[in-house]
C-alpha cells in the first residue's frame, strides 16, 4: 500500500475538524442534545402516576371509614377531593377536575364490622387506560393493607386464600426514570449518529467541494474513514456526558460494565454513523438528508425499539419489523447493562446483530460512494 495514504488521511481528518469548528451545529448535536433530551426525559416524562385527583365521597363518616381514608390521604399516589355527594362527584368527573371516586357507602363501616364485605364503589376516568388501571392497582394495595392493619389490631390473622410475597428484581423502587433513562440514551446515540453523518456529504455536493475531492489521489475509503473518525470522536463524547448524568443527575445505578457499556455503544455509534453516510450518499440535498434522517432512524429508534412500548404487545408484523430496528438491540442491551448486570446471554445476540447491521450500512456506503464518484 502507498504510505502516502495515512498523510492522505490525516489532511482529510483535519479537514473535517476544522468543518466542525467552523460550524458549531455538530459540536450542539453531539454535546447539547443529550443534555436537552436527558432533562425533558428524566424530569418531565414519567410512568409512574403520582398525585392522582379522586373524588373521595363518604356517606357515613365512622371509625372504620375514617381509618380507610386516612391511608388514601397518606398514600403519595392519589390527591383526594372531599365530595358531598355521589352526584357531585360524578359532575367532576366529567369536567375532568378528577380522575376517578372512592365511593363509600353508609353500611361501610357496619358490614366490616359483621364480618361481611363492605361495599367500596370504584369509579375511574377511562379515557387514559394506563392511569386508569393504576387507579384501580393503588386502591386494591390501599384495601388489602388497611385489612391487614385491622386484622393485627384485632389480634387475629387475615384470612386469604393467597398469602403474597412480592419481590422487584432490578427495579426495586419502580422508578420509570430508572427504565426511561437507557432508552433515550439508545435515542440520543441514534440521533447524534444519524444527523452528524445525514449532512456529510450532501454537504459536498451543495457547496462544490466534493468536486474538489474528486480530483486528488485520496481514495473512496480514505474519504469515508476521515469523515468517520471526527464524527466518532464526537458521538462518543456526547455517549460520555449522557452517562454522567444518567448517573449523577438521575442517579441510574450501572450494574454492569463500564469498559462492557463502552464498547457496545461504539458499536452502536459505527451502526447510527453508517445509517447517517448511506442516507448522505443518496440525497444531496441537506434539507432532504436531515429529513429522512429524523423519519428513518429517530422515529423507529423512539416507537419500535421497546424504548417505551412494549415490543411483545405489538401486532406479529410490527414486531418482526422491529427486528430491522437497531435501536432495538441496544435498547435491550442498555437495560440490562444498567438495571441487571452482565447477562451474557441478552448481550451477545444483540451485539452480533448490531455487528451484523453496522457491516451492512458501511458496506452499502462504500458501494454507493465508489458509485457518485465515477
Amino acid at each position: 500500500m502507498n504510505p502516502g495514504w495515512l498523510l492522505r488521511l490525516r489532511g482529510m481528518i483535519r479537514k473535517e475538524w476544522l468543518q466542525v469548528i467552523r460550524d458549531p451545529s455538530s459540536i450542539a448535536i453531539a454535546f447539547f442534545l443529550p443534555l436537552l433530551l436527558l432533562l425533558i426525559f428524566g424530569y418531565g416524562v414519567s410512568l409512574d402516576a403520582k398525585n392522582i385527583r379522586v373524588g373521595l365521597v363518604v356517606e357515613q363518616a365512622d371509625s372504620q371509614s375514617l381509618s380507610f381514608i386516612g391511608g388514601l390521604y397518606q398514600s403519595p399516589y392519589f390527591a383526594p377531593v372531599a365530595l358531598t355527594s355521589i352526584q357531585e362527584a360524578e359532575t367532576a368527573l366529567r369536567e375532568s377536575k378528577i380522575d376517578g371516586i372512592i365511593w363509600l357507602r353508609h353500611n361501610f363501616g357496619r358490614d366490616y364490622l359483621r364480618k361481611e364485605s363492605p361495599p367500596i364503589g370504584i369509579l375511574v376516568n377511562g379515557v387514559d387506560a394506563n392511569t386508569a388501571r393504576l387507579i384501580e392497582g393503588y386502591v386494591q394495595g390501599i384495601w388489602f393493607g388497611w385489612l391487614e392493619q385491622q386484622a393485627e389490631r384485632a389480634g387475629r390473622k387475615l384470612r386469604s386464600p393467597v398469602q403474597l410475597e412480592q419481590r422487584i428484581w432490578f427495579n426495586p423502587q419502580v422508578r420509570s426514570t430508572d427504565f426511561l433513562v437507557p432508552g433515550i440514551l439508545a435515542v440520543i446515540m441514534t440521533l447524534i449518529g444519524a444527523l452528524l453523518t445525514a449532512l456529510v456529504i450532501a454537504r459536498e455536493w451543495e457547496r462544490g467541494t466534493m468536486e474538489a475531492l474528486l480530483v486528488t489521489r485520496i481514495s473512496v475509503a480514505e474519504i469515508l474513514l476521515g469523515k468517520l473518525i471526527p464524527y466518532f470522536i464526537l458521538g462518543m463524547g456526547g455517549l460520555v456526558l449522557s452517562l454522567l448524568i444518567a448517573h449523577f443527575l438521575f442517579h441510574v445505578p450501572l450494574r454492569g460494565s463500564l469498559w462492557l457499556m463502552m464498547a457496545v455503544s461504539a458499536l452502536f455509534l459505527l451502526v447510527a454513523l453508517g445509517m447517517g453516510f448511506f442516507i448522505s450518499t443518496i440525497f444531496k440535498s441537506q434539507f432532504v438528508a436531515a429529513l429522512v434522517a429524523m423519519v428513518s432512524t429517530f422515529l423507529p429508534a423512539f416507537i419500535l425499539s421497546g424504548f417505551i412500548f412494549d415490543i411483545r404487545s405489538m401486532p406479529p408484523f410490527i414486531q418482526g419489523l422491529t427486528h430491522l430496528i437497531a435501536a432495538r438491540y441496544y435498547v435491550s442491551i442498555l437495560q440490562t447493562l444498567f438495571l441487571v448486570g452482565d447477562v451474557w446471554s441478552v448481550i451477545l445476540p444483540n451485539a452480533a446483530a448490531l455487528v451484523v447491521m453496522g457491516l451492512f450500512f458501511h458496506g452499502m456506503v462504500y458501494r454507493t460512494t465508489r458509485k457518485n464518484l465515477q
